[in-house]
């Protein structure tokens, strides 16, 4: 009987608030694995603690994804098996993971990725807008592509799903107003799965009132629906 293929790199998805909200797979992986790449390892080493895990963590972030990723690779090319995960959701999704997962494949290593906690997914689903076609789109450009972009999503029929930190909460939702028009369906969701959740439904012109008397703390979770959708 042949032998399962070895995994080299893990993608372990983080509680992205409860702590509760990780898997037992997802535990024993941590707990097995050569390294764990971290984004912030002072807030990753604060997760493993509650989790009992004492591993060796190495520091892995957007800003040194693009020299540290070949040089990973090479690691576990030797050998070492390592899992990635970031502050908090899946690695890859507005986060670092990108990079290292391509240069992992490109080098014949096997990478896998658990099934986990994710903000967007029960923004989407609590929204009440048509999940049959959605658009993941992350976080908006800050300057150069924004409008762009904007301009771009304004016939989008499918559903679109953005991140938002509260600083700039009200300068998206009046750039939603201005360009897909205030009476526009639109949830807004924040601290998902920790002890203040809080889901918001309605048109961009009444949440955007709401927002500007409301206290914006947390982040944010922004589902639009789609061009004439009912």
């Amino acid at each position: 009987m042949q032998e399962p293929e070895k995994t080299n790199l893990y993608l372990v998805p983080t509680p992205i608030g409860n702590l509760e909200d990780i898997t037992l797979r997802a535990i024993r992986i941590l707990k097995e694995v050569d390294v764990i790449l971290a984004e912030d390892t002072r807030t990753s080493g604060k997760l493993l603690q509650h989790l009992g895990i004492e591993k060796r963590m190495h520091s892995h972030h957007l800003h040194n994804e693009h020299k540290a990723s070949a040089h990973l690779a090479e690691r576990m090319k030797a050998g070492e098996v390592m899992a990635l995960i970031s502050d908090a959701g899946t690695p890859g999704i507005s986060d670092p993971g990108f990079l290292l997962v391509r240069e992992c494949l490109k080098a014949g290593l096997k990478v896998e990725c658990l099934p986990g906690a994710t903000a967007f997914v029960p923004a989407l689903v609590k929204s009440g807008f048509s999940t049959d076609r959605f658009t993941f789109e992350g976080f908006l450009p800050l300057k150069k592509g924004r409008q762009t972009r904007l301009i771009s999503l304004a016939a989008e029929e499918r559903t679109m799903i953005f991140y938002e930190s509260p600083h700039r909460l009200l300068k998206t939702l009046t750039q939603f107003k201005e360009y897909f028009g205030g009476e526009r369906m639109a949830s807004v969701s924040r601290e998902i799965s920790k002890m203040f959740e809080e889901t918001v439904n309605g048109t961009l012109d009444e949440l955007i009132e709401l927002f500007t008397t409301k206290a914006i703390k947390g982040e944010f979770v922004l589902v639009v629906s789609g061009a004439g959708a009912k």
